[in-house]
């Protein structure tokens, strides 16, 4: 399977002491990453937020002469298809756009997939969490939501933290007292302050912290001692959240491995449901 631009860039930069700026800068072309071998250093600095100057010195400090060199080496690498492609969007209406977006971001996922070691580590500090808190705030709500009903399914004690507040920390306290040994957070832009503040009280705590977020670089991975990147769309007016929730479902399936009484907990449920009749069938 060819990769995909946002791997390619997380390739680019790995191996770099990256400074906070820089950290922003590399999290906006991951973002980006189809438009960014066609960006100026000034188009980049405005979408990341960050002096034109930066832009500079963060190319630099990638090992290129300058930004154009950056460039240059982006438009290089990328793939004839990807160019193709590139070229066809413009035969493409903005919600079509957001689509073949969101395909791309799958592609890229199964790419990462392809070492299957990072989930089957989260999965198995998952299942041996007991309780097993899951926290997601704001946008990353219903991805929590989501991992929490299926999880609850399999896994003897699933607390879902999807609300901030003053007793977010009480709650995560709590579930440390009570046995965690590990945290689940969905992180999604915009990043909420509390929860990176969140993180890093549960890492106090003792807890071991897996983070879905859609970048590497993203703020919560200083907070994260295990990070699974999952890549949003940025096409519409709020972001589209595909290929996070599906590292939600596969986070799930791994965790279910490390979990022997799963099946029988599933088979147990499912017949509770027949008696009431639960679901219409």
């Amino acid at each position: 399977m060819s990769e995909g631009p946002a791997a390619r860039l997380q390739q680019l930069f790995d191996g770099h002491r990256l400074t906070p700026t820089q950290r922003r800068i590399a999290h906006c072309m991951v973002r980006r990453a189809a438009d960014v071998p066609f960006l100026s250093s000034v188009e980049l600095a405005e979408l990341a937020g960050v002096s034109q100057p930066s832009v500079t010195r963060f190319a630099v400090a990638l090992g290129f002469d300058g930004y154009p060199a950056l460039r240059r080496h982006l438009r290089e690498v990328a793939p004839v298809e990807a160019r193709a492609a590139e070229e066809a969007g413009a035969a493409y209406n903005e919600y079509q756009q957001a689509v073949e977006a969101e395909i791309e971001n799958l592609r890229h996922l199964a790419g990462v997939l392809a070492d299957p070691r990072p989930v089957e580590r989260a999965g198995r500090l998952l299942a041996g969490s007991r309780p097993l808190p899951v926290l997601g705030l704001r946008a990353a709500a219903a991805q929590a939501y989501g991992f929490a009903y299926f999880a609850a399914k399999v896994h003897p004690d699933v607390r879902l933290l999807d609300e901030g507040g003053t007793m977010l920390a009480d709650r995560i306290d709590a579930a440390a007292r009570a046995g965690a040994s590990a945290l689940l957070c969905f992180a999604l832009p915009r990043y909420p302050r509390e929860v990176l503040d969140a993180l890093e009280h549960a890492r106090g705590a003792g807890l071991t912290v897996v983070t879905v977020a859609d970048s590497a670089f993203a703020p919560v991975a200083k907070a994260s001692d295990l990070l699974l990147p999952a890549a949003v769309g940025t096409g519409l007016a709020f972001d589209t959240a595909c290929a996070p929730m599906l590292l939600g479902r596969v986070l799930l399936e791994a965790m279910c491995d490390g979990l022997p009484d799963a099946q029988a907990r599933l088979e147990e449920f499912d017949t509770r449901a027949a008696a009431r009749g639960l679901f219409v069938e």
